[in-house]
């Protein structure tokens, strides 16, 4: 099996207590580790982890939520849910857009929200470990890696469902941009209609518009030009769209047009 973690506690204190809490917990599992800004990093790292592992069984665990403004409604920041995509499990904090792929892709239904001293008494842990994971600042490493082993173990523990409508949509944005200087999209070929050889009107979130066409391949790219393509990233035949520049070196589209991560595109 396979475990990976996406979370914005990603600084080598914090990552490496991570590393080792869920090496311990999951002595079976491959551990890997992503870190990321925010929930739209995060979110779209969950859907390429999820494509990545094939039929593969794993756990993927992702915190990444709100740590102020509308945070300040819970009273120990974003519970934490879970769901299952096959045999791979899905476990985070529920506020924010972490899981919005996973219901823009209908690979759930709903979402098990857990209350941390439930889920733990259900694992066995004692009252001083239940105490410091629900009063801790650091929940991704005193009780995300638990909860996941203990769902993992057991396949559900008591939980409240809450229905994937209610995560809300993933907007029309930038999620990542690549050592290239690529542009991964929010958008897949069926949202835009791509079609090789036709133009889109692309607006930028500063509000300039260009066309730009739909270039089947990257090498197919004229060197110096813009161009929509469908790219790696994405769930099996669902990737999301890209905006390349190809042959004007070190940042490619990302630099020529001054986009950003999070940056909000729409394209039509």
């Amino acid at each position: 099996m396979f475990l990976t973690i996406i979370t914005d506690c990603r600084d080598d204190n914090a990552r490496t207590r991570q590393e080792t809490r869920y090496a311990h917990l999951f002595p079976e599992a491959n551990v890997s580790f992503i870190g990321v800004a925010n929930d739209i990093e995060a979110s779209g790292n969950v859907i390429d982890i999820i494509d990545s592992g094939d039929d593969a069984p794993g756990v993927i665990a992702v915190n990444c939520a709100p740590r102020h403004g509308r945070a300040k409604k819970w009273k120990n920041g974003s519970p934490f849910g879970y769901c299952w995509v096959g045999e791979k499990l899905i476990v985070g904090t529920i506020d924010g857009l972490s899981f919005s792929f996973i219901k823009q892709f209908g690979l759930a239904d709903a979402i098990e929200v857990t209350d941390i001293r439930t889920a733990l008494k259900e694992g066995g842990y004692t009252p001083e470990q239940i105490e410091l994971a629900a009063n801790t600042q650091f929940r991704s490493l005193n009780y995300l890696p638990r909860l996941a082993r203990i769902v993992w173990e057991k396949k559900e523990v008591p939980s409240e469902s809450m229905p994937i409508s209610e995560v809300p949509d993933m907007p029309s944005l930038v999620w990542w941009v690549d050592s290239f200087g690529n542009c991964k999209t929010s958008l897949t070929p069926e949202a835009i209609n791509f079609e090789p050889g036709t133009e889109k009107q692309v607006t930028f979130s500063c509000g300039t518009t260009l066309l730009v066409p739909c270039v089947q391949r990257l090498a197919d790219v004229p060197d110096g030009e813009p161009a929509l393509i469908v790219g790696s990233s994405g769930l099996r035949n669902h990737n999301f769209i890209e905006l390349i520049t190809q042959g004007i070196g070190d940042g490619g589209a990302a630099k020529r047009f001054n986009i950003n991560k999070a940056d909000s595109i729409t394209i039509g």
